[in-house]
């Protein structure tokens, strides 16, 4: 009689795909910003998206694209080169995630602006979008 030896199928462990796929969509949206695509920079933002500025709150991806289109435009000298260094992320629930960031502005000619954003994100259908953005 020939015994085998019993394989028991050991699943491997589940891999939270949350950052990574965050992390996507927040480098596509900075490279987005720094070709001056602004439909790619502002994809990462749900429809509904709420933006916390110094001066109020501003409600849905619409109104959140006329405020950046305002301020920057699509000159370079205005909008410089952005990137986002991550500081941390914190699941919510299987939907939702925070994540901890500080973006930089490189401009032309040297100068350069960074602060900090913290921003609440959804899982849908396309992919990890900002429900809230408070960015100082």
């Amino acid at each position: 009689m020939l015994i085998l030896p019993l394989m028991l199928a050991i699943p491997a462990p589940v891999v939270d795909d949350a950052e990574a796929g965050i992390r996507a969509a927040m480098e596509s949206s900075a490279a987005g910003w720094s070709a001056g695509d602004m439909p790619r920079f502002l994809a990462v933002y749900a429809d509904d998206a709420v933006f916390v500025t110094k001066d109020g709150v501003v409600r849905g991806k619409a109104a959140i694209a006329a405020r950046y289109d305002k301020s920057y435009g699509t000159d370079a000298t205005k909008r410089g080169t952005l990137l986002f260094r991550m500081m941390g992320f914190r699941r919510i629930d299987a939907a939702h995630q925070m994540l901890w960031a500080r973006w930089i502005l490189d401009y032309p000619g040297g100068k350069q602006s960074s602060g900090m954003t913290s921003l609440l994100f959804e899982r849908q259908r396309g992919g990890w979008k900002i429900l809230s953005d408070h960015s100082s």
